[in-house]
C-alpha cells in the first residue's frame, strides 16, 4: 500500500490511542539555559539560543497556518528567502544569506540540515529534500548562522537543527483539516501519552493539491512515530519516520508565454517521486553529576525517480520539419501513413514530428532532428551512521567549564542511473517519447553532434569527524572555543566507462580538514549583550561535483556527469557580530556578518565546446547587516526582520555566456562566453529583505495576524557578469526580476477550548511576482509555437543565431485556505 495513503491510515491510528494529559502552551516556560553554540545533538530547547541563532517552537509554526516548513521559513525567519526555481510548494530552494539548501542535483549546497541529531543532506550531491520532512512532529527549528564546525559538512552559512515531539512535550491528542485553493488538502495529526516510564507518540501528514499552474499536481504523505524511556539519568528513544511523494514541479517559463498565461508551463512532464525511510535510536545518560554521554545511530534509506520532458536544444537552428527520401521510406516500412511529401516547414507545421519518428527509426541523427526529450533518472541511497558525545561540567570558583567531546561516523551507498529517450513536442508542449533503434542518446548515433547521455553510477562515502566545544562562563562573559576534523572519503564506480580516464566516472578521493571557532557573548547589562564570533568550515565536492570536472569530457548540463579530475574543499570562514537590547517586552537587535568562500565550486565554460565543467573558483563574499524587532506594544504582537545582503565574486573567471547579450559573440545570437569580474553580484540573491508580522485577539476568542515580506530583485543565472541587456531582437528580458512584496492575513476563532476555525490568505493583494531567473534560448514564439530558426535568413558559417529570452519562476496567485483544529 502506498504510503501516502497510509499517512490516513496513521490520523485514525492518532484518533483511536489514548492520551493521559493536555498541555497548554501558555504555560510551558522556556528553558532558563542560554546555549551560544549548540552541537547537532543538543537538544537545548525552543527558546535556549540566543541572536543570532533564531528558534521557532511548533506553537508559533502553526498559528502561523504554514502550508509547509519551508512557508514558515520563508514568512517568518529573518534573512531566508526562497527561490522557487522549480515551481512546486514542497520543492523549494531555501537560502540563508546567499547559502543554499535546495532538492535540485548540481546546485551547490551551503546549507546543513539535521533532524534529532541526524544530517538530513542526502549523501548523493548534499541536496536536502523538503518534502520528506514529517511538519506535524516539528517540536522546534533552530537556525544556527555563520561557519559553525559543529555542524561539519555544508555548514557553509548555517545550519538548520530541527527536534521532533514526544509523548512527554507533546502529550494529547491534535487533528487539523484544511481545505483551500487550487483544491489543496491538508491533513495533519497527532498523538502522544506516557505510561510509566514510557512515552510515545505518533503524527502522520498528508498534502495533496491541483496546483495552480498547468500540470502540477502533488501528493505527498509522511509518517512519524517516537517511543521513549526515561528514568531521572536516562533517557532512551526510537523513532521511524517515512515519506512518500509525487511532485510535478514545471520549474521556470519564457517571459513572454509568462505574460500570456501564468498558468502556463515552458514544458510538461516533470516529475519527481520519492520514498523515504528514517529509523534513529537516541539515548542520554547521566554517568555522574558532572559527565553526559548522548549519542545516537540511525539507518535511512531514499529512492527518487524523475521523469522530465524538456526541450533539445540540440534542435534549434536546425531544419527538423520536411523528411527527405530516406526519412519517408523508413516511415513507410514501419507502417507509418499521412507523414507530409513536400511543404512542410515551420510556418505551416509549428509542432514537427516526422523527421524525428524516422531518424529515431534509422539512428542516425534523432538528436538534431527531435525537438524534445525525456530525461529520467533513478537515485537509491542507503546510510548509517552513529554520533556520540560526552560533556563534561567543570564549575569553579568565579565561573564554570563545559566541554563536549564528540565523534561522529556514516557510511553510505548510491547507486545513480540516467537516460535521455528522444521525443517530439505536441501542441500543449508536452514531450512524446519515440521508440526505436535510436530512442535513447547513448552515443550511437551517426551524427557528428551526437552524444551519450547515459550515467551508471555507484557511490560511496565514508565519512568520520571529531570535534570538540569548550564553554566557559565568568562573570558576564560566555565564551565558546571549538574545533572539528572531518575526513571525507569518495569511491565511485562507473558501470558504462570503467577504468578511469578522460570518460569514465571513477574516482576514489578523500578529503579532510581541522576547521575552529570562536564564539563570545557578553552581558553588559540586564537590558545590553554583546556577541561576536568567527569560525570556518568546509565541504567536500559531492559526486555530482567530481563527475562533471573534467576540461577535457564538459558537461551537457550541470547534472551530467563525465569525467572526473580532483576538485579542492570549499572552506568558508565567517566573521559577525551584533548588540541585543531590550526596552521591557520589546527585544531588537543589530548585527553584521561577513562570509568568505575559498575554493567555491562554479560551472564554467568550455573553450572549445561551448557547453561546461565543474571547477574550483578562488572567493566569493557575502556580507551584510541584519537588524531585527520583536516583543508587545500594547494589544499587539509585533515583529520585524531586516537583512542588507552584499553577495560578490571576488575573483575573475568566465562562463558560458550564449543567452547574454554582452557575451564575446562572434555574431548576435551565437555562443559566447562571458568575464567575471571581481565585484560582480552572484545571481539569485537579492540584496534586501524585509519581514514584518502584526498580531492582535480583537475579542477573547479570535485571532487576527498579518505578515509580510519584502525582496528586492535578483539578477538571472546566466548573468553572472551583471551586463546583460536586452536589445529586443535575439536578447528578450532584463536578465533579472523585479523586487516584490507579498502580504498575507491569517484569522483564528476559537468557539470551544479545543477547537479553532482558521483562515489564511496567501498573496493577500494578488501581486505578480517573480523569485528567480534565468537567461536561455527559447524554442518557442510568443504565441507557444515551436521555432527551430528565429533568424532564418541570417546565418554565419553552419551556425544560425538563436533567440534568447529571460525565464522567471512565478510566484503564486492570491490563494484562501480554511481549516479546523481540534485537539484535547
Amino acid at each position: 500500500m502506498s504510503l501516502r495513503r497510509w499517512a490516513l491510515g496513521a490520523v485514525t491510528v492518532a484518533i483511536a490511542m489514548p492520551a493521559n494529559a493536555q498541555v497548554n502552551p501558555s504555560q510551558v516556560q522556556p528553558s532558563a539555559i542560554i546555549v551560544l553554540a549548540p552541537t547537532p545533538l543538543s537538544d537545548v530547547g525552543e527558546d535556549a539560543l540566543p541572536y543570532p541563532a533564531q528558534t521557532a517552537s511548533d506553537e508559533e509554526v502553526e498559528a502561523s497556518h504554514a502550508a509547509t516548513v519551508t512557508d514558515y521559513l520563508k514568512r517568518m525567519t529573518g534573512g531566508v528567502f526562497v527561490n522557487e526555481i522549480q515551481g512546486n510548494p514542497l520543492q523549494p530552494d531555501v537560502n540563508y544569506r546567499g547559502f543554499t539548501a535546495s532538492p535540485m542535483l548540481g546546485t551547490a549546497q551551503g546549507l546543513s540540515l539535521f533532524m534529532d541529531g541526524v544530517r538530513l543532506n542526502q549523501p548523493f550531491g548534499d541536496v536536502v529534500s523538503w518534502d520528506l520532512i514529517p511538519k506535524s512532529a516539528i517540536r522546534s527549528i533552530s537556525l544556527v548562522p555563520g561557519s559553525n564546525p559543529l555542524f561539519g559538512r555544508n555548514s557553509l552559512g548555517g545550519a538548520l537543527s530541527v527536534r521532533t515531539k514526544d509523548g512527554k512535550s507533546d502529550p494529547g491528542f491534535e487533528l487539523e483539516a484544511s481545505r483551500g485553493s487550487f483544491r489543496r488538502s491538508i491533513l495533519e495529526a497527532q498523538a502522544g501519552g506516557t505510561r510509566g516510564r514510557f512515552d510515545w507518540f505518533v503524527s502522520g501528514d498528508y498534502f495533496k493539491e491541483r496546483g495552480w499552474r498547468d500540470n502540477s499536481e502533488s501528493e505527498a504523505a509522511q509518517v512519524f512515530g517516537k517511543i521513549g524511556w526515561s528514568t531521572p539519568a536516562t533517557r532512551v528513544t526510537l523513532s521511524g519516520s517515512f515519506a512518500d511523494t509525487d511532485l510535478n514541479g514545471n520549474g521556470l517559463q519564457e517571459m513572454r508565454l509568462l505574460d500570456a498565461d501564468r498558468r502556463s508551463v515552458y514544458t510538461h512532464p516533470d516529475n519527481t517521486t520519492n520514498r523515504a525511510g528514517l529509523v534513529n535510536l537516541t539515548a542520554r545518560h547521566a554517568l555522574s553529576d558532572r559527565l553526559t554521554f548522548s549519542g545516537n545511530v540511525f539507518w535511512r534509506t531514499i529512492r527518487t525517480r524523475t521523469f522530465n520532458g524538456d526541450l533539445n536544444d540540440d534542435v534549434l537552428g536546425g531544419d527538423p520539419y520536411q523528411p527527405d527520401a530516406d526519412e519517408r521510406a523508413a516511415l513507410a516500412e514501419a507502417g507509418y501513413s499521412g507523414f507530409p511529401t513536400s511543404g512542410e516547414t515551420q510556418v505551416n507545421m509549428p509542432f514537427p514530428k516526422w523527421r524525428c519518428i524516422a531518424n529515431v527509426l534509422l539512428n542516425i541523427a534523432p538528436n538534431e532532428q527531435c525537438n524534445a526529450l525525456i530525461n529520467r533518472s533513478a537515485t537509491r541511497q542507503h546510510e548509517w551512521g552513529a554520533n556520540a558525545e560526552l560533556m563534561l561540567d567543570m564549575p569553579f570558583t568565579g565561573g564554570r567549564n563545559t566541554v563536549t567531546l564528540g565523534l561522529s561516523a556514516s557510511r553510505s551507498h548510491a547507486q545513480f542511473e540516467q537516460s535521455s529517450q528522444f521525443g517530439y513536442l505536441t501542441s500543449d508542449r508536452g514531450v512524446v517519447p519515440v521508440s526505436g533503434p535510436g530512442a535513447f542518446a547513448d552515443g550511437t548515433q551517426q551524427s557528428e553532434d551526437g552524444f551519450d547521455a547515459r550515467v551508471d553510477l555507484s557511490a560511496r562515502t565514508r565519512s568520520f569527524s571529531a570535534y570538540v566545544l569548550d564553554a566557559l562562563d565568568i562573570g558576564k562573559l560566555h565564551v565558546d572555543l571549538s574545533a572539528r576534523y572531518d575526513r571525507t572519503a569518495i569511491l565511485n564506480r562507473d558501470a558504462i566507462s570503467p577504468g578511469g580516464g578522460t570518460g569514465s566516472l571513477d574516482t576514489d578521493q578523500r578529503f579532510e580538514r581541522i576547521n575552529p571557532a570562536l564564539a563570545v557573548r557578553y552581558n553588559w547589562s540586564k537590558a545590553v549583550t554583546l556577541d561576536a564570533a568567527i569560525g570556518q568550515t568546509s565541504r567536500a565536492p559531492s559526486a555530482i561535483e567530481l563527475g562533471c570536472a573534467d576540461p577535457a569530457s564538459p558537461c551537457r548540463l550541470p547534472n551530467a556527469l563525465a569525467g572526473d579530475p580532483p576538485l579542492a574543499q570549499v572552506v568558508a570562514t565567517t566573521v559577525e557580530g551584533g548588540i541585543n537590547v531590550s526596552f521591557g517586552p520589546v527585544t531588537a537587535r543589530a548585527g553584521a556578518f561577513r562570509t568568505v568562500s575559498r575554493n567555491d565550486i562554479l560551472f564554467v565554460a568550455n573553450d572549445t565546446s561551448g557547453f561546461g565543467y565543474f571547477r574550483n573558483f578562488g572567493k566569493t563574499r557575502r556580507q551584510g547587516v541584519d537588524i531585527n524587532l520583536s516583543g508587545t506594544v500594547g494589544p499587539l504582537r509585533l515583529a520585524s526582520h531586516y537583512t542588507l545582503l552584499d553577495a560578490t565574486y571576488r575573483s575573475a573567471e568566465s562562463v558560458n555566456g550564449a543567452a547574454n547579450s554582452s557575451a564575446g559573440h562572434e555574431t548576435p545570437g551565437l555562443d559566447g562566453e562571458i568575464d567575471i569580474t571581481k565585484g560582480d553580484r552572484i545571481p539569485l540573491i537579492p540584496r534586501h529583505i524585509f519581514k514584518a508580522s502584526v498580531g492582535f485577539d480583537p475579542l477573547d476568542r479570535a485571532s487576527l495576524t498579518v505578515d509580510m515580506i519584502a525582496v528586492s530583485g535578483v539578477l538571472a543565472r546566466g548573468n553572472e557578469n551583471n551586463r546583460h541587456r536586452p536589445d529586443g531582437i535575439y536578447y528578450l528580458g532584463a536578465g533579472k526580476t523585479k523586487g516584490y512584496a507579498v502580504f498575507n492575513l491569517g484569522a483564528e476563532f476559537r468557539p470551544l477550548a479545543a477547537m479553532t476555525i482558521f483562515t489564511q490568505v496567501s498573496n493577500l493583494f494578488a501581486a505578480r511576482y517573480s523569485t528567480a531567473a534565468q537567461l536561455g534560448t527559447t524554442g518557442f514564439d510568443a504565441s507557444g509555437n515551436f521555432v527551430a530558426r528565429p533568424f532564418d535568413g541570417s546565418a554565419s558559417g553552419e551556425d544560425r543565431p538563436l533567440l534568447s529570452s529571460t525565464f522567471t519562476a512565478p510566484g503564486a496567485p492570491r490563494s484562501v485556505q480554511f481549516g479546523l483544529r481540534y485537539r484535547f
